[in-house]
């Protein structure tokens, strides 16, 4: 049986993002890194100890104040998917809402 928890997967490393971003971006620590990203300092944290996954919103940021494409960020962190699923149940409407077209 294969795990999907964040803590189980021996590719992911978002010490490694977290790092080469520091060292991109000429930041001394994670606090710089957290006020250069926007977030509060406890997130940095809790993505570094694998308790909060990089969400796709932080993944764009951290695109857009290094200008490292969001496949280089992956890559970084250990995340070599090519494809990412989507739940088909995610496109469609909920019970009792009509269609307007």
């Amino acid at each position: 049986m294969t795990s999907n928890r964040l803590s189980d997967q021996l590719a992911y490393d978002p010490n490694n993002l977290l790092d080469s971003l520091i060292e991109k971006l000429n930041l001394k620590n994670d606090a710089a890194l957290s006020r250069a990203l926007e977030v509060a300092p406890p997130v940095i944290s809790k993505i570094r100890h694998r308790r909060l996954p990089v969400g796709a919103s932080l993944l764009i940021r951290m695109h857009e104040v290094s200008d490292l494409s969001i496949r280089d960020l992956r890559i970084l962190m250990g995340d070599r998917r090519d494809k990412f699923r989507i739940s088909d149940k995610q496109f469609k409407p909920k019970d009792g809402v009509e269609s307007h077209e």
